[in-house]
């Protein structure tokens, strides 16, 4: 039909979700960066059955920068379970959504939790990205010089890179490693195309 506008496509943004301050950065630049209206953000966190679980941990988001992100992520950040027998402890992935439905009220917001079963956190996630079509992957990256030598290893095993560093090498769809530097001082990102891109906040 002519004068008819052609839709966008939405796509599917996944944030590897994690109770640590990479995770909350790589959810911020998702929010204020990866995502447009009408998207699907997924929330996938990795549960490793053998990790130690503390279900009293508070967990303390760290002030973001945007403003609109900035009053989302810090509304959250004493966000908790009202309902059932949650106790009132914060469940970090609630909150997560909380904090995502707040910034970008027009994107779909799903939580996905799998499971390890004896595999590297990398490979579930990769398997999880192609099983369900994802179009970016977007995962907090702790850089420590260690990081920085392995990942120069392009041996395409787990073992020699960080997870981070696995997923930009081998997922089919576009994968960012953030890292926040400071306070208002933006984000480090990695891609495959591109090292080390300094994006101001």
């Amino acid at each position: 039909m002519e004068g008819s506008a052609t839709p966008t496509p939405t796509r599917k943004v996944m944030v590897v979700a994690d109770p640590t301050r990479e995770s909350a950065a790589a959810l911020q630049y998702a929010l204020s960066h990866g995502v447009v209206d009408h998207d699907t953000l997924i929330l996938l966190h990795v549960e490793n059955p053998n990790a130690w679980k503390n279900p009293f941990a508070f967990f303390k988001w760290p002030t973001p920068s945007t403003s609109s992100t900035a009053s989302a992520l810090s509304s959250s950040s004493s966000f908790t379970d009202g309902g059932g027998g949650g106790g009132g402890e914060l469940d970090f992935l609630e909150a997560m959504k909380h904090a995502s439905e707040i910034a970008q009220p027009n994107v779909r917001v799903q939580v996905e939790k799998v499971e390890m079963e004896g595999k590297e956190k990398a490979a579930v996630i990769l398997n999880y990205s192609t099983l369900h079509s994802v179009d970016i992957i977007v995962i907090g990256q702790k850089r420590t010089l260690s990081n920085a030598i392995l990942g120069q290893r392009k041996n395409g095993s787990v073992r020699g890179l960080d997870t981070a560093e696995y997923l930009i090498e081998n997922s089919k769809c576009t994968c960012v490693a953030v890292q926040k530097k400071g306070q208002n001082a933006g984000f480090l990102l990695n891609t495959k195309t591109h090292k080390n891109f300094w994006l101001l906040a």
